[in-house]
């Protein structure tokens, strides 16, 4: 299991939410050096990947918790292919990363969803998700998802 399906088990175990796995059309490779070359790419090109199925309707949704690893300092293309469709939802990003955090989410998601808001996101070092469980529930709670 991926660090990011790691800490989205974490956080959907300790609130009530549903779970949406984005997935590509064309999966990325298994190899992690492929994965970034093509996710650079992707990026120096503005490429929205397809999402493979449909995206789910986020009708009756307010507020949407995003993870996704950060790739080349920015989530990968494919979550701004799932952005576009957000209206009025608050988007916290949730990331795991080697080295740069919430990388440019926040910028990204500001641009990609101009009728939803950002709200504060958690980053957690990829090689530290199994430890993270304090980390994660301060944040919950400072979102008020905990009590």
């Amino acid at each position: 299991m991926g660090n990011t399906k790691v800490l989205a088990v974490k956080i959907s175990s300790r609130i009530a939410c549903d779970t949406y796995r984005i997935q590509a059309a064309d999966p990325y490779p298994h190899d992690y050096d492929a994965t970034l070359q093509r996710n650079l790419r992707e990026q120096e090109g503005g490429i929205r990947p397809a999402v493979e199925g449909r995206l789910p309707s986020l009708d009756g949704y307010d507020t949407v918790l995003l993870g996704s690893p950060i790739w080349n300092v920015r989530a990968p293309m494919i979550t701004t292919t799932f952005t576009e469709n957000f209206r009025g939802e608050t988007v916290h990003p949730v990331t795991t990363y080697a080295t740069s955090g919430l990388g440019t989410t926040e910028r990204d998601y500001t641009a990609s969803c101009p009728g939803a808001s950002r709200a504060e996101g958690l980053a957690v070092r990829g090689e530290k998700v199994d430890g993270a469980d304090t980390e994660i529930e301060e944040w919950l709670r400072r979102l008020e998802f905990l009590s």
